[in-house]
């Protein structure tokens, strides 16, 4: 009984002070975390119309035309172009989308937004969009959120719009 005590106290400490532990392997918490936005937004449905997979930057300071660029391209949130997936054929924005999987670029202004599902999948950024694989535009009216919001968010209403918030900056999809 003794020897399994000390046998298994001895272990306890090379494993204590070993150098090789898995935890080293593992990648720090991503600055931008990566998010799912879904419509029926409760996670006990399982049987999703839409996803959208983006990550989420702060602002941290900053000014959110610092970081979306009005009248620019944008990959609408970090690291990786935002993806879409609708699991039936919709309405985005008025125009006819097929069931699949897109990226979703914006292009910021004012007082609108350029909302942008494309063809291109698996894309870091926006650097490498192109126009010609485009598959609808729609524009977006901004509208003003009461309080700040931090980290760029995406979510849905009860009625599938689609909303995407960054500082006072609201902007609003229609997904029938």
């Amino acid at each position: 009984m003794k020897k399994n005590v000390l046998v298994t106290a001895l272990f306890a400490v090379a494993v204590l002070f070993s150098n090789e532990t898995n935890a080293q392997r593992f990648a720090p918490l991503d600055k931008s975390p990566m998010d799912v936005a879904s419509f029926p937004t409760s996670y006990k449905i399982s049987d999703k119309i839409v996803k959208v997979t983006y990550s989420r930057p702060q602002l941290k300071d900053r000014n959110i035309t610092k970081l979306a660029i009005p009248e620019q391209i944008w990959r609408t949130g970090a690291n990786e172009a935002t993806e879409i997936t609708f699991y039936k054929d919709v309405k985005f924005g008025g125009k006819s989308v097929d069931a699949g999987t897109y990226s979703l670029f914006t292009i910021p202004g004012e007082k609108e937004w350029i909302i942008i599902l494309s063809t291109a999948k698996n894309v870091w950024g926006s650097y490498f969009y192109k126009e010609t694989e485009d598959v609808v535009r729609v524009k977006a009216k901004v509208s003003s959120s009461i309080a700040p919001i931090e980290a760029f968010s995406m979510t849905f209403d009860d009625d599938m719009n689609l909303y995407m918030g960054w500082g006072y900056t609201v902007v609003k999809v229609t997904i029938k």
